[in-house]
């Protein structure tokens, strides 16, 4: 069992553009926005992605992690003394970035530590399946779930950067 979905089951994040308009990106041309399913895929594939959060100071942390993407929601472990897991419990809202930055797909979110232990079983057996080996005990080096409330799925190549350039907006 995962975290509950950050949307409703069989709803999709409402697409748009995101605002760069020192990039020919048209905030107002709906043509060409990528599907939810693109951006989907390449999290749910993804080996590795980097974790931004933010220091009780100020100061801006990046972190490579492995994770999973179940249910429209980004669930990783943590050292229980790493700065990621200090940050957030300071902060809790932090940025998740799948690997490849020639087709990135950007997560803005929240993370929430996960306790339940029927949902970390299930989280437990999918990343076994993932990177055949299981994250470390959660009672000390917690599991979060971040929730997104924006995504931005961009391709690099100039032919479809500005073109396919695409936000989701989640509820």
């Amino acid at each position: 069992m995962a975290p509950s979905a950050a949307s409703p089951a069989g709803s999709q994040p409402a697409a748009g553009r995101p605002y760069m308009p020192d990039y020919g990106v048209s905030p107002t041309d709906g043509e060409g926005l990528l599907p939810w399913g693109w951006a989907a895929e390449r999290l749910e594939r993804a080996h590795d992605y980097w974790v931004a959060t933010t220091t009780p100071e100020g100061s801006p942390h990046l972190a490579a992690v492995w994770g999973v993407w179940i249910d429209d929601t980004f669930c990783f472990s943590t050292g229980g003394r790493s700065r990621k897991a200090r940050n957030l419990a300071a902060d809790p809202r932090c940025v998740v970035a799948s690997e490849r930055a020639e087709e990135s797909v950007v997560v803005e979110g929240v993370a929430e530590r996960v306790t339940d232990p029927d949902v970390l079983a299930g989280l437990l057996a999918t990343y076994r399946r993932k990177y055949g080996s299981g994250f470390p005990d959660p009672v000390d080096n917690p599991v979060f779930a971040v929730r997104p409330r924006v995504v931005f799925g961009i391709i690099e190549r100039e032919a479809e950067f500005s073109e396919t350039a695409t936000r989701w907006t989640f509820t």
